[in-house]
């Protein structure tokens, strides 16, 4: 009897037994993505306190380590040492010291880096230095070396909690030399993510055997093809669908809020999440996983975009960078100059502006060019009249540049023209329309807003032309001369200033509007300057002392009738003001 009642109990028990082998696990995943330097609660180049920041996030990180302990992994997506001069201090002012990136991101705990074009802009010289000095690794499977053709980079990272193991696979946009000189990035090349992707997830599933794949791509969510359909931009969500394996897959660079789960090839579903741009919100990842004798049996991934703008600011960290708080303050507050006139990028959307017209002059005088192109980096920036600090320069050029000379024919300005106008001034059939291409405002009271981006609005100084509001693409631009009032001739060729973001294709004018084909843009470059747009804007001032900014009246929408009344409407309409 007492043998019968042990095999008894020992069988009621056994369930209990085997469910107690049974433990769950629960990982907080952490993304910050496209800081662009928005280190501190301060824009320094407006000069005025602002909601986001690193200096929340880490608020919201140690609430959330004093919640998930060692169980939070903390991951950076790109384009974080361009934007604020926070970072251009550290790339190319102070070398010597340990990057405050680098520094930034160390002490806050980050457990995983990844490439942005951003980060790839500053140069071989600040990006590898900034690696260097991170405690963490800084993923690239797609950023290869031209000569062992191998990624340059460490393409995935492996992390251990709890007993669950997490893969993490770091890819960047491969658009990159649509965008940037390779002069910047000389020895590698970017290849396709979906390409990359099939490549390494059978490599990490038959060597690491993981329990979570995470991609960490610094991409957007709507695929297109860039650079004559050589380059997949945005492609994050067609490789989370079309490639098994991923779990969660960490989105960035197109600034944009997402928060979804899609279907992959499989079946299974994919959380994709991105928490858009300046720090202003994290992605919150939980990923809670189930253990039956120390296996993960069973998971599930949910996702949420967390507001950290509320936040107090974490005065620990606050304290910690202090000292490099005030030397970028600082570097700022220098003086450089005066203006005896304020400048907008208002008045750029409609006719010649001092603001854009500004930097016409300065690429005319450093290239000895005849003709330059030139768009308002920022939508709505301005520069007070009196004077002129170096924390000015990031409004007046917002990205670190350079300054190519070209060589183009006159019919192939002309066509580049003809695609930026078509970029942002409507096609009116009739007075009442817009004379600004935009899409209506979202909501009653609302503002109209651009359909294409301001930095693709080129303008020309060099030559005198017309842009016929009434006409279609390809017949709007009328050049009348050059400036001088020689002729303009559609077969010469002539020196053209242009940025690198334009000079590489950037924006498409070069090739789909001058007809270049992408892989001839570097044959047409003459020469490019070493060191960034933005330096030579302060150099020139500093020269200068004083500038009296003007515009240069070199181009004007037409006919008059038309243009002059339609200006006013939509400058309230896009602004919310009355056209001064």
């Amino acid at each position: 009897m007492k043998k019968i009642l042990l095999a008894l109990v020992a069988l009621l028990i056994l369930p209990t037994l085997m469910q107690a082998q049974d433990r769950t696990v629960k990982l907080k995943l952490i993304e910050t993505t496209d800081v662009h330097g928005c280190f501190f609660p301060y824009d320094f180049i407006t000069r005025r306190a602002v909601g986001g920041s690193m200096a929340r996030v880490h608020t919201y990180v140690q609430q959330q380590r004093a919640l998930y302990h060692d169980d939070v992994i903390l991951v950076d997506n790109g384009d974080i040492l361009q934007g604020q001069p926070t970072a251009y201090y550290y790339n190319y002012i102070d070398t010597t010291s340990v990057h405050l990136v680098s520094d930034m991101l160390n002490y806050m705990g980050y457990n995983v880096g990844n490439f942005g074009n951003h980060d790839v802009e500053t140069g071989n010289d600040v990006f590898e230095r900034w690696v260097r000095q991170c405690a963490f690794p800084v993923l690239g499977a797609n950023i290869i070396d031209t000569k062992t053709g191998q990624p340059h980079f460490q393409p995935y990272e492996i992390i251990v909690r709890d007993g669950v193991k997490v893969a993490v696979l770091g890819m960047i946009t491969p658009a990159i030399p649509v965008w940037l000189s390779e002069n910047l990035w000389k020895g590698l090349r970017f290849d396709d993510m979906e390409q990359t992707a099939r490549k390494w997830i059978p490599i990490i599933q038959q060597t690491e055997h993981p329990d979570v794949i995470v991609g960490v791509f610094h991409s957007g969510k709507d695929a297109e093809w860039l650079g004559n359909g050589k380059y997949r931009e945005q492609a994050s969500v067609e490789v989370a669908e079309r490639v098994p394996g991923f779990d969660v897959v960490l989105m960035g660079h197109d600034h944009t809020r997402e928060c979804r789960k899609v279907t992959n090839v499989e079946g299974r579903e994919v959380l994709v999440i991105n928490p858009a741009n300046r720090a202003f919100n994290v992605a919150d990842v939980e990923i809670t996983c189930t253990l039956h004798d120390g296996k993960v049996v069973d998971k599930q991934v949910d996702g949420r975009l967390v507001s950290v703008s509320d936040l107090e600011v974490s005065q620990a960290y606050m304290e910690r960078f202090d000292k490099q708080y005030k030397e970028v303050e600082n570097f700022v507050s220098k003086k450089i100059g005066s203006f005896t006139e304020g400048i907008t990028t208002r008045p750029a959307y409609f006719g010649p502006s001092a603001f854009v017209d500004l930097i016409h002059s300065l690429q005319l005088e450093l290239t000895g060019a005849d003709i330059s192109l030139a768009a308002p980096l920022s939508f709505d920036a301005q520069i007070a009249k009196g004077d002129v600090y170096v924390s000015d320069m990031f409004n007046l050029y917002r990205f670190e540049n350079m300054l190519y000379t070209m060589s183009l024919t006159g019919r192939e300005i002309l066509g580049a023209l003809e695609m930026s106008y078509d970029n942002w001034i409507n096609v009116m059939k009739s007075p009442t329309d817009h004379v600004l291409r935009v899409r209506e405002p979202q909501s009653e009271g609302g503002r109209i807003q651009f359909i294409e981006p301001s930095y693709n609005f080129d303008s020309a100084a060099g030559i005198i032309y017309t842009v016929d509001v009434r006409k279609p693409r390809g017949q709007k631009v009328t050049i009348v001369s050059m400036a001088d009032g020689t002729p303009f001739q559609l077969d010469k060729t002539y020196k053209v200033a242009v940025n690198s973001y334009r000079g590489n294709g950037g924006g498409s004018q070069l090739v789909d509007g001058a007809g270049i084909p992408s892989d001839q843009l570097q044959d047409r470059v003459i020469q490019s300057t070493d060191v960034d747009l933005r330096y030579y804007l302060m150099k020139y001032i500093e020269e200068h002392h004083t500038i009296s900014p003007r515009a240069l009246g070199q181009w004007k929408l037409v006919p008059e009738k038309w243009v002059t009344p339609a200006i006013k409407r939509d400058y309230k309409l896009l602004f919310g003001e009355e056209m001064p």
